[in-house]
């Protein structure tokens, strides 16, 4: 395994599609994004965590070659990124939405190949459809003692993707970019025990999907990164616990247990979450 895996893009420009251009060109971009959201704490928290695990998580999107002139940033009317939920029967994190991906194996080409056998195990996915372009810097996920890098690739031709494994995983779904990224799906959510805020992030409400934590925040940091962002009410906070009833699942917040195969906002501090 590679303990220091490059960060940026792993192929030639011309072999990446222009409106992921932005992002894989300058993958600081997403780090600042997600630091400045976090402020000093997340710098913070960074400097002190040791001993941390590797982990990857696949950030795949697909859709047209050309970038399209009618939607900020060029995203195409057909972008989709691939997302999973938890099963809700799960101890730890269950019903929460999350990039395929987990922790590296021994003998892993990671992060590259923990983020494919991860997402080959999870949603059955063909990797020969896939074409990887960059890896974006890792996310140190405290307490939990995770690195996790993003791996972003272009899902050239498609394969069929399902649930592989009902009790690990209850779905498996290709959302449309654009109604993600929809200023009416976007919000902040908040959670806050006895009058003081534990958790606040940016999240997302689409087809049934609740999707916040890190997997909310980092489509949030790559969507600002990469000049996708359509003006979206930032002011716009709810209630943690009543968006994940509103998503009619018995998704868990997460903020106590660890568990390997999870992520958390780098924003949070919390435990490792798919949210």
């Amino acid at each position: 395994m590679n303990d220091h895996p490059h960060v940026g893009p792993l192929v030639h420009h011309d072999e990446i599609p222009p409106w992921l251009h932005p992002l894989t060109s300058d993958v600081a971009a997403v780090s600042e994004s997600v630091n400045n959201r976090g402020g000093d704490r997340t710098r913070w928290a960074q400097l002190f965590i040791r001993d941390r695990r590797a982990a990857a998580v696949l950030v795949l999107f697909s859709g047209s070659w050309e970038a399209a002139d009618d939607h900020p940033g060029g995203v195409p009317a057909d972008a989709e990124v691939l997302l999973t939920e938890r099963a809700s029967t799960l101890r730890q994190h269950s019903g929460q939405v999350a990039f395929p991906g987990g922790a590296a194996d021994p003998g892993d080409d990671f992060p590259v190949g923990t983020a494919l056998r991860e997402a080959r195990e999870e949603t059955g996915l063909d990797a020969s459809g896939v074409h990887i372009l960059a890896s974006l810097p890792t996310f140190p996920v405290p307490p939990s003692g995770f690195d996790v890098v993003p791996v972003i690739g272009w899902w050239h031709e498609p394969s069929e993707v399902r649930v592989v494994d009902p009790g690990e995983t209850a779905r498996v779904d290709r959302i449309n970019l654009r109604e993600l990224l929809a200023p009416e799906n976007r919000f902040q959510v908040r959670r806050s025990v006895m009058g003081g805020r534990l958790y606040q992030g940016p999240a997302f409400f689409v087809d049934g999907l609740l999707v916040w934590g890190f997997t909310g925040g980092l489509i949030a940091a790559i969507s600002e990164a990469s000049g996708w962002d359509r003006p979206w009410d930032k002011n716009d906070i709810r209630p943690l616990d009543e968006m994940i009833e509103r998503a009619g699942n018995r998704q868990e917040s997460g903020f106590s247990a660890v568990h390997p195969r999870g992520m958390v906002d780098p924003d949070t501090h919390g435990e490792p979450g798919a949210g």
